[in-house]
């Protein structure tokens, strides 16, 4: 089997997992991960069956296969996704360190029926983004409470780290 039909079955699966999320109470997004060695684990947009806005169906793919394999480091694995990963289900598939990914129908077609996610792709290109949520960093004035390095000089001494 060559590996662009090998590619396409993936994605076809993702498509068909989305499509039967649909009747189960999901949104219409399934997503597949293959890791390096050709394992794959699936995973289905839960947002509204669960109350969890992050269980998109790329970020449950991924939480699957580290589950599974015992692992957060997903280096050289493939993310197979009905449609094109909004930008926390692209800062997952880094974070995992996915690959590559590979999707059917773009964020158009996903806007197209209610699924607009232009607000957080802009947010990151946008001067104003403070409109849509601010973020901000803020001193700490008590002298009691305790620095705010703290936690990353505890982590660097730490000979048990499990470093990521």
């Amino acid at each position: 089997m060559s590996t662009t039909v090998t590619a396409q079955e993936f994605l076809a699966k993702s498509i068909e997992l989305a499509t039967a999320n649909v009747l189960n109470s999901g949104g219409p997004f399934g997503a597949v991960i293959v890791t390096a060695d050709g394992q794959a684990f699936d995973g289905v947009n839960r947002v509204t069956a669960t109350n969890d806005p992050t269980a998109h169906a790329e970020v449950t793919a991924i939480r699957r296969a580290c589950s599974e394999l015992g692992t957060f480091d997903l280096t050289g694995a493939t993310l197979y996704t009905s449609c094109e990963p909004c930008p926390m289900c692209l800062a997952s598939a880094l974070w995992a360190r996915v690959e590559r990914v590979v999707f059917a129908a773009d964020r158009h077609d996903a806007a197209s029926v209610g699924f607009d996610d232009a607000v957080f792709y802009e947010y990151f290109e946008n001067d104003q983004r403070d409109a849509l949520m601010p973020v901000a960093k803020l001193e700490l004035e008590d002298p009691q409470s305790p620095p705010v390095l703290q936690p990353f000089n505890t982590w660097n001494t730490l000979d048990s780290r499990i470093d990521y």
